[in-house]
Protein backbone atom coordinates (compact mmCIF):
# COMPACT_ATOMS: atom_id res chain seq x y z
CA UNK A 1 0.00 0.00 0.00
CA UNK A 2 1.12 3.34 -0.84
CA UNK A 3 0.19 6.52 1.06
CA UNK A 4 -1.07 8.83 -1.76
CA UNK A 5 -4.80 8.17 -1.18
CA UNK A 6 -6.30 11.66 -1.59
CA UNK A 7 -9.81 13.15 -0.60
CA UNK A 8 -12.10 14.65 -3.36
CA UNK A 9 -15.07 16.59 -3.30
CA UNK A 10 -17.20 16.77 -6.53
CA UNK A 11 -20.10 19.43 -6.01
CA UNK A 12 -22.26 22.00 -7.77
CA UNK A 13 -25.34 22.45 -9.17
CA UNK A 14 -24.95 20.67 -12.44
CA UNK A 15 -25.43 17.05 -12.85
CA UNK A 16 -23.36 14.28 -13.47
CA UNK A 17 -21.79 14.53 -9.30
CA UNK A 18 -22.75 10.74 -8.80
CA UNK A 19 -22.27 9.60 -12.50
CA UNK A 20 -18.53 11.12 -11.91
CA UNK A 21 -18.04 9.24 -9.16
CA UNK A 22 -18.91 6.09 -10.49
CA UNK A 23 -16.92 6.50 -13.04
CA UNK A 24 -13.63 6.55 -11.25
CA UNK A 25 -15.18 3.72 -8.90
CA UNK A 26 -15.72 1.56 -12.75
CA UNK A 27 -11.78 2.69 -13.41
CA UNK A 28 -10.55 1.67 -9.93
CA UNK A 29 -12.50 -1.76 -10.26
CA UNK A 30 -11.03 -2.56 -13.46
CA UNK A 31 -7.65 -1.64 -11.83
CA UNK A 32 -8.07 -4.28 -9.39
CA UNK A 33 -8.88 -2.14 -6.58
CA UNK A 34 -11.58 -3.03 -3.90
CA UNK A 35 -14.67 -0.48 -3.01
CA UNK A 36 -16.93 0.90 -1.04
CA UNK A 37 -20.30 2.79 -2.41
CA UNK A 38 -22.67 4.78 0.73
CA UNK A 39 -25.12 6.87 -0.88
CA UNK A 40 -27.29 8.27 0.99
CA UNK A 41 -30.58 10.38 0.22
CA UNK A 42 -31.43 7.96 -2.40
CA UNK A 43 -32.77 4.38 -2.35
CA UNK A 44 -33.63 2.12 -5.26
CA UNK A 45 -32.49 0.03 -7.76
CA UNK A 46 -32.42 2.44 -10.29
CA UNK A 47 -30.10 2.53 -13.51
CA UNK A 48 -26.36 3.59 -12.14
CA UNK A 49 -26.72 0.93 -9.03
CA UNK A 50 -28.53 -1.69 -11.16
CA UNK A 51 -25.25 -1.09 -13.68
CA UNK A 52 -23.08 -1.27 -10.61
CA UNK A 53 -24.66 -4.72 -9.04
CA UNK A 54 -24.11 -6.29 -12.28
CA UNK A 55 -21.82 -5.48 -13.78
CA UNK A 56 -19.16 -4.92 -10.53
CA UNK A 57 -20.26 -7.37 -7.67
CA UNK A 58 -16.99 -6.68 -6.26
CA UNK A 59 -18.03 -3.32 -5.37
CA UNK A 60 -19.76 -3.40 -1.85
CA UNK A 61 -23.16 -0.52 -2.33
CA UNK A 62 -25.05 0.53 0.77
CA UNK A 63 -28.41 2.95 0.74
CA UNK A 64 -29.03 5.17 3.27
CA UNK A 65 -32.14 7.13 2.86
CA UNK A 66 -36.24 5.91 2.96
CA UNK A 67 -36.45 6.97 -0.26
CA UNK A 68 -35.65 9.60 -2.62
CA UNK A 69 -35.62 12.34 -0.14
CA UNK A 70 -34.20 15.50 -2.64
CA UNK A 71 -36.98 17.55 -2.58
CA UNK A 72 -38.97 16.73 0.10
CA UNK A 73 -38.76 17.92 3.55
CA UNK A 74 -36.65 14.95 5.16
CA UNK A 75 -38.30 12.52 7.96
CA UNK A 76 -36.91 11.51 11.41
CA UNK A 77 -36.24 7.97 9.23
CA UNK A 78 -33.98 9.72 6.67
CA UNK A 79 -31.74 11.37 9.80
CA UNK A 80 -31.70 7.87 11.43
CA UNK A 81 -30.25 6.18 8.28
CA UNK A 82 -27.86 9.01 7.69
CA UNK A 83 -26.80 8.74 10.76
CA UNK A 84 -26.67 4.80 10.50
CA UNK A 85 -24.70 5.72 7.11
CA UNK A 86 -21.97 8.20 8.74
CA UNK A 87 -21.28 5.48 11.23
CA UNK A 88 -20.57 2.74 8.90
CA UNK A 89 -18.36 5.39 7.02
CA UNK A 90 -16.49 5.66 9.77
CA UNK A 91 -16.51 1.93 10.45
CA UNK A 92 -15.31 1.16 6.78
CA UNK A 93 -12.74 3.86 6.34
CA UNK A 94 -10.37 2.61 9.04
CA UNK A 95 -11.88 -1.33 8.45
CA UNK A 96 -8.77 -1.89 5.98
CA UNK A 97 -11.02 -4.16 3.52
CA UNK A 98 -11.26 -1.38 0.75
CA UNK A 99 -8.94 1.44 -1.34
CA UNK A 100 -11.46 3.52 -2.24
CA UNK A 101 -14.49 4.80 -0.73
CA UNK A 102 -17.41 6.90 -2.40
CA UNK A 103 -19.88 8.78 -0.04
CA UNK A 104 -22.57 9.73 -2.13
CA UNK A 105 -24.58 13.10 -1.87
CA UNK A 106 -23.76 13.02 1.53
CA UNK A 107 -22.80 16.99 1.28
CA UNK A 108 -26.60 17.15 1.02
CA UNK A 109 -27.07 15.40 3.76
CA UNK A 110 -24.91 17.09 5.58
CA UNK A 111 -26.86 20.47 4.64
CA UNK A 112 -30.15 19.02 5.46
CA UNK A 113 -28.37 18.66 9.31
CA UNK A 114 -29.00 15.04 8.76
CA UNK A 115 -25.34 14.90 9.55
CA UNK A 116 -23.50 16.96 11.42
CA UNK A 117 -20.26 18.84 9.83
CA UNK A 118 -17.85 17.54 12.99
CA UNK A 119 -18.90 14.16 11.65
CA UNK A 120 -17.86 14.51 8.02
CA UNK A 121 -14.83 16.34 8.91
CA UNK A 122 -13.60 13.50 11.05
CA UNK A 123 -14.08 11.44 8.15
CA UNK A 124 -11.72 13.72 6.33
CA UNK A 125 -9.22 13.63 8.76
CA UNK A 126 -9.05 10.21 9.81
CA UNK A 127 -8.87 8.99 5.94
CA UNK A 128 -5.74 6.32 6.38
CA UNK A 129 -2.98 7.40 3.63
CA UNK A 130 -3.73 4.82 1.59
CA UNK A 131 -7.50 5.62 1.06
CA UNK A 132 -9.16 7.51 -2.06
CA UNK A 133 -12.13 8.75 -0.14
CA UNK A 134 -14.99 10.95 -2.45
CA UNK A 135 -17.42 13.28 -0.97
CA UNK A 136 -20.91 14.14 -3.56
CA UNK A 137 -23.44 15.89 -3.49
CA UNK A 138 -24.54 20.18 -3.63
CA UNK A 139 -23.87 22.51 -1.12
CA UNK A 140 -20.25 21.30 -0.30
CA UNK A 141 -19.28 22.73 3.31
CA UNK A 142 -16.76 25.42 2.81
CA UNK A 143 -14.80 23.81 5.63
CA UNK A 144 -15.13 20.24 3.99
CA UNK A 145 -13.45 21.41 0.93
CA UNK A 146 -10.89 23.27 2.52
CA UNK A 147 -9.63 19.61 3.88
CA UNK A 148 -9.88 18.14 0.69
CA UNK A 149 -7.33 17.49 -2.04
CA UNK A 150 -9.22 18.47 -4.57
CA UNK A 151 -12.93 19.82 -4.88
CA UNK A 152 -14.81 19.65 -8.48
CA UNK A 153 -17.65 22.10 -8.85
CA UNK A 154 -19.99 20.40 -11.92
CA UNK A 155 -21.83 23.81 -13.33
CA UNK A 156 -25.54 23.66 -14.81
CA UNK A 157 -25.38 26.14 -17.71
CA UNK A 158 -28.77 25.00 -19.40
CA UNK A 159 -30.71 22.11 -18.29
CA UNK A 160 -34.21 20.58 -19.70
CA UNK A 161 -35.71 20.38 -16.27
CA UNK A 162 -36.04 23.76 -16.46
CA UNK A 163 -38.51 23.67 -19.49
CA UNK A 164 -40.70 20.65 -17.54
CA UNK A 165 -38.64 17.61 -18.71
CA UNK A 166 -38.69 14.57 -15.76
CA UNK A 167 -36.09 12.92 -15.23
CA UNK A 168 -35.45 9.75 -18.37
CA UNK A 169 -34.94 6.41 -17.41
CA UNK A 170 -31.63 5.67 -18.30
CA UNK A 171 -30.11 9.53 -18.66
CA UNK A 172 -31.04 10.64 -15.05
CA UNK A 173 -31.79 7.54 -13.17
Amino acid sequence: MQANGKTTIITGNGKGKTTSAMGLMVQAATAGRRIYFGQFMKQGRYSEIKMLRDAFPEITIDQYAGGFVIGRDPKDEDKQLAQHGITKAAQTLTSGQYDLIVLDEINIALFLELVTLPQVLDLIESKPPHIDLVLTGRYADPQATAGADATYEMLQVKHYYNNGVAARLGIEM
